[in-house]
């Protein structure tokens, strides 16, 4: 007998947002994205975008109910979320069959949008406190939701350990008091479970385009939850989660952009893409036997960065560099992400200032060979080794990123082709940029076949 795939399966009970960005539509993105199969309740129709609120449609309770009913005789529930809830009567509804069904529930206590539209009565917020939050494994309430639920002022660290301990005497196994519209230098979550708090930090990501990221985080932790991790990692890993689809959010829209919970799974597609054209990059260089004349004596490099490349743990090039032969050149290895310094930190620089310039290569310097580059109308730009500052000396990798940036100054946009002329001990040197490693290599075979 053939055994069925397991497929793990999570329930979001929240509203519709036609903008796309939170409710219902980023949960199952964000449920798709960790490998959990998403099914969903919708308590409420809202028209919306990124300016804001615009209308909102109540679904009755009988049909909320039945909703869940369906999924569960069915399909089944390893982990619920619960968002925006609106109404007294559907809090009441959503806690009898979470009582029912006896499945994990992660509540997000939806009570206002990012644009400051209500997204739960006043009345209902008593219900929620009394009927909900008692029979949920983890709730997550930002600053201002949890001051409403805590009563606690919170402008601090502390304040928020004080308020998530104060939220776990309201019955939930755990309290999450997320900490990003705290005016603090990092983003600081603080878990409450088991009668300990714990403090998950992160990188704070200047963004306006943030919209949905409370429904993403919630929907998170019930994915991880579905999957069979404990609280304390279902939450570290949710962190993780959002603060990528928050680095790489969607710029669409007037007002607040939406984050982007597929950003782990484009993420790693990119990853696959950019490889992939860095082989075909190295196997074009290695027919073209020319390319030899051009290569320095501290060998080449090539690489090319992710889209939203953040370090040169982003940009792949080859282990080992490419060297020269008698026949060609030859690429010492396949390409990896996270093999280059000096040509990744140019890249890393470039893209700051013009973000398709994604590749680069080092080969050597001549007179001769910027003509060339001037020649077939190549923006060319250099800089000074020997004024590099004492600071950026004495740190390795920095001088690339300096120079760059003397290179990209000097001109008003990043070059084509980037220059030196060496300083004590160092190799002159000449770096060819462009969108993708395959340009660069075309550019490089280019110049090869003019000055041989």
């Amino acid at each position: 007998m053939v055994e069925k795939l397991k497929v793990v399966k999570a329930l979001t009970i929240a509203g519709s947002d036609s903008g796309g960005g939170a409710g219902v539509q980023a949960d199952l993105k964000t449920f798709a994205s960790l490998g959990v199969y998403g099914t969903a309740a919708i308590t409420a129709i809202t028209a919306q975008n990124t300016l804001g609120v615009k209308g909102i449609q109540e679904v009755s309770p009988e049909i909320v109910k039945a909703q869940i009913e369906a999924v569960v005789e069915d399909i089944g529930v390893d982990a619920a979320k619960t968002g925006m809830l609106y109404s007294p009567e559907i809090i009441y509804t959503v806690a009898e069959e979470v009582e029912k069904h006896s499945f994990p529930v992660v509540v997000d206590p939806v009570m206002i949008a990012k644009s400051g539209a209500p997204l739960l009565k006043k009345e209902a917020v008593d219900v929620l406190v009394r009927r909900l939050i008692p029979l949920a494994t983890v709730v997550t309430p930002n600053i201002m939701e949890a001051e409403a639920l805590s009563g606690i002022k919170i402008c601090s660290l502390e304040d928020a350990k004080r308020a998530a301990e104060e939220l776990g005497r309201l019955g939930a196994k755990a309290i999450v008091v997320k900490g990003g519209h705290m005016s603090l230098d990092k983003v600081y979550d603080t878990l409450y479970y088991e009668g300990k708090c714990k403090v998950y930090e992160a990188e704070r990501i200047m963004s306006k385009n943030t919209h949905g990221t409370g429904c993403a985080f919630s929907a998170a932790i019930a994915a991880y939850l579905a999957r069979g991790e404990t609280v304390e990692e279902a939450v570290r890993k949710a962190k993780e989660f959002i603060s990528q689809a928050i680095r790489f959010a969607y710029p669409v829209g007037k007002g607040f952009g939406p984050v982007n919970p597929m950003a782990p799974l484009y993420r790693e597609a990119e990853k696959y893409e950019v490889l992939t054209t860095l082989e075909k990059a190295v196997e074009m260089l290695e027919k073209a036997p020319k390319v030899a004349s051009l290569i320095p004596e501290s060998q080449s490099n090539i690489g090319m960065a992710l889209s939203h490349a953040a370090s040169t743990m982003d940009v792949a090039a080859v282990p080992g560099r490419i060297v020269r032969l008698h026949t060609g050149v030859k690429a010492s290895c396949h390409p990896m992400f996270g093999a280059s310094k000096h040509v990744a930190n140019t890249i890393l620089a470039a893209m700051r200032h013009n973000p398709a310039i994604r590749s680069a290569m080092n080969i050597k310097y001549s007179k001769k060979l910027i003509s060339l580059c001037e020649s077939l109308s190549m923006a060319v730009s250099y800089y000074d080794r020997k004024l590099e500052p004492v600071e950026v000396k004495e740190k390795e990798g920095m001088t690339t990123i300096w120079g760059a940036e003397e290179a990209v100054k000097k001109l008003g946009k990043v070059p084509d082709v980037i220059y030196h002329e060496g300083d004590y001990g160092k190799e002159p040197m000449t770096i060819i940029l462009g969108r993708d490693a395959v340009e660069v290599a075309q550019k490089v075979i280019r110049l090869s076949e003019l000055n041989f």
